[in-house]
């Protein structure tokens, strides 16, 4: 994750571009944002699955699920996209579950976790925050083609949309979220050893679409 850059000039599509060292660090800041979040996921993940009720760490979970809200809001901000509207869009997505989150939080008597599994319309509010998730699996998957990334891109809509119509028993909700927990840990840590320029992407595309606008 702190592998250096080979200084020097890139060809991009529209042209050449530099790659700087505050490019380099956004790239580390970005996959380390990703790392803690998935450390976060399999953690509570973990103490989820091997408790018999969900109220057995509620603390922990409301801790875990900061800091996962936490490492995803520090990624989303320094992600490279192409797209300027779809990065804002996940950044709104990201802000609008945080702040139903808190709100749910905040106005339950009940642990967090509870609340949210207790009353699955909560999840039209915590949904974003896993909506913007998405989005990241769906560019990663985009971009590099990763299989865990292409798995991850239905798997979390599919575990939250099942649970909030009700069409998921809860041994399949718990496969859901073991397998979703373990390829979220693969694509972090693939991420971590990945070469920087990839992530920084061909600045030149940058430089277009932002003198065309």
């Amino acid at each position: 994750m702190t592998s250096s850059l080979e200084p020097g000039i890139y060809q991009g599509q529209f042209g050449e571009f530099t790659i700087t060292e505050r490019d380099r660090w956004e790239v580390i800041v970005y996959r380390s944002g990703l790392v803690l979040a998935a450390g976060c996921f399999v953690i509570g993940t973990g103490l989820v699955l091997g408790s018999e009720k969900l109220d057995s760490h509620p603390h922990i979970l409301s801790w875990l699920y900061s800091g996962f809200c936490l490492g995803l809001g520090v990624s989303l901000w320094t992600i490279h996209i192409y797209m300027k509207l779809l990065h804002r869009v996940l950044q709104v997505f990201w802000g609008i579950g945080v702040v139903a989150s808190l709100a749910i939080a905040h106005g339950s008597p009940a642990p967090f976790a509870l609340t949210v599994y207790n009353y699955p319309l909560t999840i039209f509010g915590v949904g974003f925050v896993f909506a913007a998730l998405t989005g990241i699996f769906f560019k990663e998957a985009f971009c590099f083609d990763r299989l865990e990334t292409k798995l991850l891109t239905p798997l979390i809509p599919v575990l939250l949309l099942g649970h909030l119509l009700g069409w998921l028993s809860l041994p399949v909700e718990r496969v859901l979220l073991a397998i979703g927990a373990g390829l979220f840990v693969v694509f972090a840590l693939r991420k971590a050893i990945q070469p920087i320029p990839p992530d920084i992407g061909d600045k030149s595309i940058f430089a277009y679409l932002k003198q065309k606008q």
